[in-house]
């Protein structure tokens, strides 16, 4: 029940623990860097995209709209404060990020001038009670990204 009041209040505070933020770097004729950052207060987390479960907390993703006038390549790369081991509000072992978090995808661009979007799915928790899961779109312009 105290769980359940604090999320009430936390809720109606507007508060949200993790703010996100993307920059572009270009890396050859067609290629970039899409570089999205999680910027994440202290006391919270956001879980990997790398989970070995689906049983636990849900993971940090990324979904791309699909176009013509792109392509991924490789897998997203991510980076920070990152601690992996058993976490005892899901009894699993899992791997957290806090304070920062740094999700790098690589994509080939045959058409710079249309924009790629997507979603940014993931979940906050800090010792006493998870979010529920969010999702956030993303636009990447790349027309000014030399």
């Amino acid at each position: 029940m105290t769980v359940l009041i604090l999320l009430s209040l936390f809720f109606n505070s507007g508060k949200v623990p993790v703010s996100w933020s993307h920059s572009v770097e270009k890396t050859g004729a067609q290629e970039y860097k899409i570089i999205f950052t999680a910027a994440i207060e202290e006391g919270w987390n956001i879980y990997s995209q790398y989970l070995a479960s689906d049983d636990g907390p849900v993971r940090t993703s990324f979904t791309f709209d699909a176009g013509p006038h792109f392509a991924l390549v490789g897998k997203n790369e991510e980076s920070g404060t990152i601690k992996k081991g058993h976490d005892e509000m899901f009894d699993m072992e899992v791997i957290k990020i806090s304070k920062k978090g740094t999700f790098t995808q690589k994509v080939k661009v045959l058409d710079p001038s249309k924009p790629i979007t997507g979603i940014i799915e993931y979940m906050c928790c800090n010792e006493l009670q998870c979010l529920p899961p969010k999702e956030v779109p993303f636009t990447i312009d790349l027309t000014s990204v030399k």
